[in-house]
């Protein structure tokens, strides 16, 4: 059950991920990679919540390893900031490091706090 749950949710999360970078792209010219960046705030929001709120078992394995895992992608955070810089774009990519790092992590407490008020 918890391995279906996994896959349902990475069913979801993948496509939006793929989705979204391209909706990004198509209207921002921009060197900086937005999308990746939402994907990893808003999943950073989401499995914070869910830790919040204490889901387990099924909604735990949907939302948070399935989901989450499948939404955000640090490989492609990490490839796109090695393109920055390959590109010349150094201070683009220090800021897009620091700026998914600051904003996560703020996603994710904020996420924790409001499913811990809510669960």
């Amino acid at each position: 059950m918890t391995l279906l749950c996994v896959v349902l949710g990475a069913m979801v999360g993948a496509p939006l991920r793929y989705l979204t970078d391209r909706w990004f792209q198509a209207r921002h010219d921009s060197v900086v990679p937005w999308g990746t960046f939402t994907v990893n705030v808003v999943g950073s929001f989401i499995l914070g919540a869910v830790v919040g709120t204490q889901a387990s078992g099924a909604a735990a394995a949907l939302l948070g390893a399935g989901f989450c895992g499948a939404l955000t992608t640090y490989s492609t955070f990490g490839y796109e900031t090695v393109r920055l810089a390959e590109d010349g774009a150094y201070r683009h990519a220090a800021a897009y490091v620091l700026g998914s790092i600051v904003v996560g992590l703020g996603a994710a407490f904020l996420g924790v706090a409001l499913g811990t008020a809510a669960g």
